[in-house]
């Protein structure tokens, strides 16, 4: 678990999406990721989100943004809609 402190634009990247700094605790720390998620979201409201994410995958050159991690989500054609929990939890918890 692991709560974005900032959304960024990414016009970078080949298809729209937004560069994410996470927290993931003190033990995980902070993480960058990239997530095509701009049709859904906006910047404002993903701030302070807590959402999944998978931290012992490789780490992944996206454009000019070396991926830290890997936010998952539902995706349904080109929506990608957050997993994310329904009670804050803390950051860094392992999903089981």
């Amino acid at each position: 678990m692991g709560t974005i402190l900032e959304a960024i634009d990414f016009p970078e990247a080949h298809n729209p999406s937004f560069q994410l700094l996470i927290d993931f605790g003190n033990e995980l720390g902070v993480r960058k990721s990239s997530a095509q998620i701009t049709s859904l979201y906006t910047k404002e409201e993903l701030k302070g989100k807590q959402i999944i994410a998978v931290l012992n995958f490789p780490k992944k050159q996206i454009a000019t943004v070396m991926s830290e991690c890997l936010v998952l989500g539902a995706v349904d054609g080109k929506s990608v809609t957050l997993i994310v929990a329904d009670k804050k939890v803390k950051n860094g918890l392992r999903i089981m």
